[in-house]
């Protein structure tokens, strides 16, 4: 680790991937067995806190929508704090620290107390979670690219403008989006885009609780509520989901034609 107890204050902002531990980077392994103190989201796999070496101080801050969460505020202030008394910490965030998770906060308020951040990049669930069932969330045959956006919103934060996106082509992959996937479709739709276009949803991807469903635009919610997927998901809105691996999508099919058929 850059930082020992004779250096300056530091912080490593390590992204944890998104569940399985043989996706850590070897810089986050490195890290995590170097940490004296580490503060962890919820969204972390327990398999990855194993890791750590059994004298570690390990403090929980989840943050989690609709449930009581640690204000961030308060994690700043925990992490200058410990910076300061000389120990090695790392913040340890699900993911990618710097898509959807804060960091960029994180590290502002670090550095405007003095401390030095290091980051250590992860494995974001927007690229995993797709390719866990063969989605590729690029692909030149489908579309020109790939805009990931959240679903989630705080109070007097603007959503994301889903008509547009509907017409811009691109693949949408959506964070934190079942608590608000009725009204993100309906948007969807009254931009323009097919209630036909393909979707998916992948809920604890590369855990042992991985769910997965494949529909359609249209059916997107009522998908949801049937199968009852719970957070963390992500949803796949675009024709790169037709790439699915095919038992999900022969299963889909099924589905659908036993749905109309009722």
């Amino acid at each position: 680790m850059n930082a020992n107890k004779i250096g300056s204050p530091m912080v490593s902002l390590v992204g944890a991937g998104p569940g399985d531990p043989e996706l850590l980077t070897l810089k986050a392994l490195k890290r995590l067995q170097a940490a004296e103190v580490v503060l962890v989201d919820d969204l972390v796999d327990a398999r990855v806190l194993a890791l750590l070496k059994p004298q570690t101080r390990v403090l929980k801050v989840g943050k989690r929508g609709g449930c009581v969460s640690t204000e961030q505020r308060f994690i700043h202030e925990l992490m200058i704090r410990e910076a300061r008394s000389g120990a090695r910490v790392v913040r340890l965030k699900g993911g990618d620290p710097f898509v959807f998770g804060r960091g960029g906060e994180e590290v502002t308020a670090l550095r405007a107390a003095g401390i030095e951040v290091e980051v250590v990049s992860g494995l974001t669930a927007g690229i995993a979670a797709p390719a866990s069932v063969g989605i590729p969330v690029t692909d030149r045959r489908h579309a020109p690219g790939v805009a990931f956006v959240t679903g989630h919103r705080q109070s007097g934060e603007d959503s994301p403008d889903w008509q547009a996106l509907a017409r811009s082509g691109l693949t949408l992959v959506v964070y934190m989006g079942l608590s608000t996937a009725e009204g993100l479709v309906a948007e969807l739709l009254a931009g323009g885009l097919a209630a036909e276009t393909p979707a998916a949803v992948i809920a604890a991807a590369h855990t042992e609780r991985q769910r997965q469903a494949i529909t359609t635009l249209g059916e997107l919610a009522q998908t949801l509520a049937r199968e009852q997927i719970r957070s963390p998901a992500i949803l796949v809105i675009g024709q790169v989901v037709r790439e699915a691996l095919p038992g999900l999508v022969l299963q889909a099919r099924q589905q659908q034609l036993c749905l109309s058929s009722a």
